[in-house]
């Protein structure tokens, strides 16, 4: 069984309000008096993908001074910046090229696609992330046997399908149909995590789970929830995801006051 926690769209922006909303939800995973394999942050983790703001990610999510109780996966949204992101938050080189990772555990892989276009809010996973999936679907198989055994979770930023609000909808993944094609021919995906729209949610997408994990800086409020984009007073919201022995998904939201 794999159990992650996960949180998305932080926008970190040197101001008060976004680094104590982001601590606020720290401070609870830290605090958890059982443990969870690993925490998994999917995309826009910086506000203006700033090296300053992926410095300060860094700390308060423990990736410099180790203080994390489990790892801290992650993956970039759309107002990441690849070269900072990689210099400041994962402390790598600095390059332009998608930032794509791959973290096995026992009960289950997890990988973490970038879907960011430079320049554009909206989604894609391109041809070099779509081989990268392919070859790291097919090192899972060599390393679990000719069955195959070891599923698998792809995380990443953008939503592949509508979530009925005209924001989120606007700038969704690009060319769903080839994921979809890619997830039809790969029955060991089990399901597939992203951020982006602000908003807790689950859907299916070509047969699998689709879990959206809520937003750190603000909740979307739907269109019959009021014409204001943005509640900003909403709690910080949290997900927990367990992906157990017979490659079934299941997510958990939370609000944390």
């Amino acid at each position: 069984m794999l159990v992650l926690a996960h949180i998305s769209d932080l926008h970190l922006d040197g101001s008060p309000r976004a680094t104590e909303r982001a601590e606020r939800v720290r401070d609870r995973l830290w605090r958890l008096p059982g443990r969870v394999d690993a925490l998994l942050v999917t995309g826009d983790v910086a506000d203006h993908g700033a090296e300053a703001e992926y410095e300060e990610a860094a700390a308060i999510l423990g990736l410099r001074d180790g203080s994390a109780p489990f790892p801290v996966l992650t993956c970039p949204g759309n107002h990441d910046s690849r070269a900072p992101y990689r210099k400041a938050l994962l402390d790598r080189p600095a390059a332009d090229g998608p930032v794509n990772d791959l973290r096995v555990f026992d009960g289950g892989a997890v990988l973490m696609c970038d879907s960011s276009i430079p320049g554009s809010d909206e989604g894609e996973l391109d041809e070099e992330t779509y081989d990268w999936i392919e070859a790291s679907l097919d090192g899972l198989d060599e390393f679990d046997g000719l069955d195959g055994g070891r599923p698998a979770l792809l995380a990443f930023h953008h939503p592949p399908v509508a979530l009925h609000h005209p924001l989120p909808d606007s700038y969704r993944l690009r060319d769903p149909e080839r994921l979809a094609a890619l997830l039809d021919r790969r029955p060991g995906i089990a399901g597939l995590i992203t951020g982006h729209a602000h908003t807790p949610a689950a859907t299916v997408f070509a047969g699998r789970p689709l879990a959206v994990g809520p937003g750190v800086t603000w909740t979307l409020r739907l269109p019959w929830e009021g014409e204001q984009l943005a509640d900003r007073d909403a709690p910080v919201g949290l997900a927990y995801h367990v992906l157990d022995d017979a490659g079934r998904l299941t997510s958990h939201f939370r609000t944390v006051m």
